[in-house]
């Protein structure tokens, strides 16, 4: 049996040239479904107050809520809020600046991470590093009885998945990217490698350093000064950057391969 010849080169460089590059933020259907879930859920604000506080108290996450001194207060939601909270409350969100900005800087990361995961591995990521968040903001903030609200850890940790692998020759954020779909199942780096590439140090040293300065200078998102939990973002990184390996379906096929950034 023959097996089929090559194309000539010039008419391979030719089919390359013609074949139609699919952009690289148009939102896979599990990117979709989550910020239509995000989107679906914030309209909570158009309940009466006192409806809408409520929502928040049983799915926001309140640090004093897990206080084995507490004597007389109680929080609505019993001990399965105790559970749920960990991810429920990254699905809420103080206004619309404070989704905007989470899905802004959602969409280029999390397009990837959705692409190369899947739906189910996408979604249960999201739900793992939005867990870590809460974990840090806990460890961070034992005794606060304000509820933290939004998609900010998890959103943070598809940015730290995805480095381990966008700058990858031919990833979505190298100088040489193929389509969205290839670009986003390119061999990882390991870790150690990501943490020896310079692309992604200078990432990390401009991410870690924005977090502190909104820390340090305690900002705040919006007009009614909800302020940000910075150590959830990091929660949530860390989980991202480490765990990523457990969730990635693409082998490492070509540890030199993967090691090439551009």
């Amino acid at each position: 049996m023959e097996a089929p010849l090559d194309p000539p080169q010039d008419a391979s460089s030719e089919l390359q040239e013609h074949r139609p590059r699919e952009p690289i933020l148009t939102l896979p259907p599990a990117l979709t479904a989550y910020i239509l879930l995000l989107a679906l859920i914030h309209l909570r604000v158009l309940l009466p107050v006192e409806w809408e506080d409520w929502t928040v108290d049983v799915f926001g996450f309140i640090p004093k809520r897990y206080d084995s001194t507490l004597i007389d207060l109680t929080f609505p939601g019993g001990a399965g809020a105790k559970v749920w909270t960990f991810v429920t409350y990254s699905l809420l969100h103080a206004n619309l600046t404070h989704i905007g900005f989470n899905v802004l800087w959602l969409l280029p990361f999390g397009s990837a991470l959705a692409r190369r995961f899947g739906a189910l591995r996408f979604f249960l990521f999201m739900a793992v590093t939005a867990a870590a968040g809460a974990l840090a903001h806990l460890i961070t903030h034992e005794h606060a009885v304000a509820p933290m609200i939004g998609a900010s850890a998890s959103v943070s940790g598809a940015m730290a998945a995805a480095i381990r692998f966008a700058f990858v020759r031919g990833s979505f954020l190298s100088l040489n990217r193929g389509d969205a779909e290839a670009a986003a199942k390119v061999p990882a780096l390991s870790l150690s490698r990501s943490l020896r590439n310079g692309r992604v140090l200078a990432f990390l040293l401009v991410w870690f350093g924005v977090n502190l300065i909104f820390g340090i200078g305690s900002l705040a998102i919006g007009a009614d000064g909800t302020s940000v939990a910075w150590q959830a973002h990091i929660g949530g990184f860390f989980a991202g950057l480490v765990l990523f390996s457990l969730f990635d379906p693409v082998p490492r096929t070509n540890p030199d391969a993967a090691g090439a950034a551009y």
